[in-house]
């Protein structure tokens, strides 16, 4: 396996974009970063690569959806990451992704972390931002609005991708944790800065959808019952919650329908099963059915 080294003294490279560039693309490799801040925008289309940080690591960016650029199109949600991610295999270690470009109200859609690969684990990573941080692909297969998928994979075909992440911190405000992938969310911190939606989900019907096990979902300023847990992107999204905590801020409905598609609600799949927090019992799984959904992941 090939291993470079990122960092301010002696390493192979000065910046973490240098060290994915001189990765060949079919070439297994590790990129060790040594403690920093770096003020970078990552791209990676490498095929097998892991990303390990050494310390405090901090990657940012503060690009965001309503920033207007060539021809006066909008930069648009998924133009707006701090880091991009595709390729087959992807491991992460110990990073933190920040999008530092605020409130969405001002910002628009804001993406720390883009996931594109076909199998990804991260572990013990920090998700910072507001609207939109984590967008876990593929795309839909239609927009809704005009160039609303512009961005490094709007004219690929769609294809399936699986990501677990573990003893991670995600934050956000609107529809933070978004997209079309299987995803499994393991002893995590999912914290609210702001009320607004958690998931919004928008995968296949014969997927697996968003699955959170064991995390917690938090909030130290937003009211109560200000969050709802999931409003479905598309009319097929899934998300699933097993064992997990909720706050107060988390409304009583737990999920509600995307504005404008409400006729679409009972077409969604919201399931939650041996939670701190009482559900319709249209609603609840058994700890077996919670157990199937989680055999995809291992």
């Amino acid at each position: 396996m090939l291993r470079i080294t990122v960092g301010k003294k002696d390493e192979d490279y000065t910046s973490i974009q240098e060290a994915i560039n001189a990765v060949p693309y079919l070439t297994e490799a590790e990129i060790v970063v040594s403690e920093g801040y770096y003020s970078e925008k990552l791209f990676s289309d490498k095929d097998n690569l892991r990303l390990r940080g050494i310390g405090n690591v901090v990657v940012s960016n503060s690009d965001c959806g309503y920033e207007i650029l060539d021809r006066g199109m909008k930069r648009g949600t998924f133009r707006s990451y701090t880091a991009f991610f595709s390729g087959r295999s992807l491991s992460i270690n110990n990073i933190t992704f920040r999008n530092g470009a605020g409130d969405g109200s001002y910002a628009g859609q804001a993406v720390a972390l883009y996931l594109d690969a076909e199998d990804a684990h991260l572990d013990n990573v920090k998700l910072l931002g507001h609207q939109d941080t984590l967008f876990l692909a593929p795309l839909p297969e239609e927009e809704r609005e005009r160039n609303g998928f512009y961005g490094p994979r709007h004219l690929l075909p769609r294809k399936r991708c699986r990501t677990v992440i573990r003893d991670s911190y995600i934050e956000g405000t609107v529809d933070f944790i978004f997209g079309g992938g299987d995803a499994l969310f393991e002893n995590c911190e999912i914290k609210s800065i702001g009320k607004g939606f958690v998931t919004a989900p928008s995968g296949s019907k014969d997927w697996t959808g968003l699955v959170f096990k064991d995390c917690r979902f938090s909030s130290d300023c937003c009211e109560n019952g200000s969050v709802y847990l999931m409003r479905p992107w598309r009319k097929e999204g899934k998300s699933t919650f097993i064992s997990c905590s909720f706050s107060d801020h988390i409304a009583a409905e737990l999920f509600t329908p995307w504005p404008g598609h409400e006729d679409e609600k009972d077409e969604c799949t919201f399931r939650i099963c041996a939670c701190n927090r009482s559900a319709e019992e249209r609603y609840l799984i058994s700890h077996e059915e919670s157990e199937r959904i989680l055999v995809f992941f291992s």
